[in-house]
């Protein structure tokens, strides 16, 4: 066993060598970053630095869960996924998932519970996705931003994992929340 002290590298620790910015953008910079791998071999790596996310899991007194039936032109597909989106500069990660379910959904979350943060692509991308849950919410408006949406669902929680399987819910954080509130519900901890 190989016991490291302060301001050693460990074994299989890649060394970056520099990084310099392709595109600099309000959502994101990309970069190509020289790195070298522990046995010396030596290439250029692109990385992708984007604003944490933040989304809810908005569960109601039925056993439902909110979601939003979009197409993602990048996949070309239309998804079910959670309300969510990027931290403003200095916004607390709650009130950010909080109002971005008002402002995609028309629904108003009562609580937010931090339920999970996680890295949706380590290799590449540099983005925390924090996921809350949310019991129960409260309607403030009708009126569908068909930007965000072509429309609103309350899908029962008891069918969610097939609609991963199916291919319905595809994205990281969608499918990385919902699995916890599964998981959560199984073990009898929701």
């Amino acid at each position: 066993m190989l016991v490291m002290g302060t301001g050693m590298r460990r074994a299989s620790e890649w060394t970056i060598h520099g990084e310099r910015i392709i595109d600099d953008t309000r959502r994101a910079v990309l970069s190509v970053a020289d790195v070298e791998l522990p046995d010396g071999v030596r290439f250029e790596q692109y990385v992708l630095r984007v604003p944490a996310a933040a989304m809810v899991i908005v569960v109601d007194d039925a056993d439902r869960v909110l979601m939003m039936w979009r197409h993602r032109f990048i996949i070309d597909r239309w998804v079910w996924e959670l309300p969510g989106g990027y931290l403003d500069p200095d916004e607390e990660p709650a009130a950010c998932a909080a109002r971005e379910v008002e402002e995609e959904t028309g629904w108003r979350p009562r609580s937010m519970t931090r339920l999970l943060t996680f890295q949706p692509m380590v290799g590449t991308i540099d983005q925390p996705n924090i996921v809350y849950l949310a019991r129960g919410a409260d309607q403030t408006s009708t009126t569908l931003d068909v930007n965000e949406a072509e429309r609103i669902g309350w899908l029962p929680i008891d069918g969610i994992r097939q609609r991963i399987d199916d291919g319905e819910i595809v994205g990281a954080g969608s499918v990385a929340g919902l699995l916890a509130v599964l998981l959560a519900k199984a073990t009898r901890q929701l």
